[in-house]
């Protein structure tokens, strides 16, 4: 997902979208998935040179991605689309005003309470933490510097640091983050019910729809296994006074207000998944070095006078 938090920030992708050529391109790689350059550019009827030119342009603007071909089919690059949603603020909301408000990014290996079971692992940028399948682990003290880490079964929780100055109430919350399920190994059809709560309610639930090793995440580093997670969906939860919404979707009536959260009060957020559920199929968190998207999980705050 690319979310356009105004209008001016969107117009790369507004000019990448805005060719009959581009939207075709963009089509046929929904349509077959990946395809290499000369077979685009013998479908969509245009030159190598000019495919190369209307490609850079979706590239920049985060919608496609160029990647080498699979072995066995010569030095060809392939593309692939690298988004499944566009979310556009056309109104910004009053609560985004920068005087009420701060943000701040949580890596994920800054979590300070968990219960996970195989499969399960995790790892910074440069090697794993400790042995896979064995949860004894996720306490060791380098888990900070985990840039990925994964379970089958579980939680995971985070403290989010409450700034929020006296006489003050969480109006909105806003967390986004790159996330899959948990396949031993991997497995692209591999649904998993992922549950958010914040201070022990439950906010809502989405289910993931696979643990995704087809291709190597764009930041995945090159050391990385490849039939183990490769890269994730990213994600926006928005809690705000209408309710809970992940990409602009409600997924439940849970409202800022209901959570009556002031300036006194931890701001602890969990990653959950685990029976009774329709599909419990693990959950895999990417940091900004492995996975399709440069970051951690990112919060913003929005407060007003209680």
């Amino acid at each position: 997902m690319i979310h356009i938090e105004n209008l001016e920030e969107g117009l790369p992708i507004f000019k990448a979208l805005g060719s009959e050529v581009r939207i075709r391109l963009v089509q046929l790689l929904l349509e077959n998935k990946e395809m290499n350059m000369n077979d685009l550019a013998s479908h969509l009827g245009i030159t190598n040179g000019a495919l190369t030119s209307h490609v850079k342009k979706l590239e920049e603007s985060g919608i496609v991605t160029i990647m080498n071909e699979h072995a066995g089919h010569g030095n060809q690059k392939v593309c692939r689309v690298n988004v499944d949603k566009i979310l556009i603020d056309i109104i910004p909301e009053e609560e985004d005003s920068a005087a009420n408000s701060y943000s701040i990014n949580i890596p994920i290996g800054h979590y300070f309470n968990y219960s996970v079971y195989p499969t399960c692992g995790l790892s910074t940028s440069k090697k794993l933490i400790g042995e896979v399948d064995d949860p004894r682990f996720f306490a060791h003290p380098e888990h900070v510097n985990a840039q990925i880490l994964w379970f089958g079964k579980g939680y995971i929780d985070y403290r989010i640091p409450n700034m929020l100055p006296p006489g003050n109430h969480l109006d909105q919350l806003i967390i986004s983050f790159e996330i899959g399920s948990e396949a031993p190994g991997t497995n692209n059809d591999w649904p998993s019910d992922i549950t958010f709560m914040l201070n022990r309610t439950r906010l809502g639930t989405w289910t993931s729809p696979g643990d995704f090793g087809d291709v190597r995440g764009m930041f995945t580093p090159g050391w990385w296994f490849p039939n183990w997670n490769q890269y994730g969906t990213l994600k926006m939860l928005v809690v705000n006074k209408k309710g809970t919404f992940i990409d602009g979707i409600k997924i439940s009536d849970i409202t800022t207000s209901r959570l009556d959260i002031s300036s006194q009060d931890d701001i602890t957020f969990r990653f959950q998944t685990q029976e009774p559920a329709v599909n419990v199929g693990g959950i895999t968190l990417f940091g900004k070095e492995f996975g399709n998207y440069n970051q951690d999980i990112r919060v913003r705050v929005n407060y007003s006078p209680a």
